[in-house]
């Protein structure tokens, strides 16, 4: 399952500003049961738009993460709010695969 979400720069703030505290949110929230990473796109046609899209078991294996995660300390709390400083956050939500097609092997 994967979960995405749009993210849209502050004016007042840089992308790597948000970028360092994707990071480090990201790395408390993979230490979860059923994570299976993260990764963070860059739209090369809108400046200062990012993708975000995170991999999980399951959409309840991220649902129990999330609600375990806020209920954690305030540390772990900052931590994870902090990148909601530097950018403007629209759920797209989550997906599951329907179908794949690989690219045909190297002859």
């Amino acid at each position: 399952m994967k979960f995405i979400f749009r993210v849209q720069i502050r004016t007042e703030h840089t992308e790597q500003e948000y970028v360092d505290a994707w990071r480090k949110g990201s790395a408390a929230i993979q230490k979860s049961a059923g994570a299976k990473g993260t990764v963070l796109y860059r739209n090369l046609d809108e400046p200062g738009t990012l993708i975000a899209i995170a991999e999980w078991e399951s959409k309840e294996a991220r649902d129990i993460a999330m609600k375990k995660l806020h209920s954690e300390s305030a540390e772990i709390q900052n931590t994870l709010d902090r990148h909601k400083e530097f950018g403007d956050i629209e759920v797209i939500g989550n997906f599951e695969e329907v179908a794949r097609i690989e690219p045909p092997a190297a002859r």
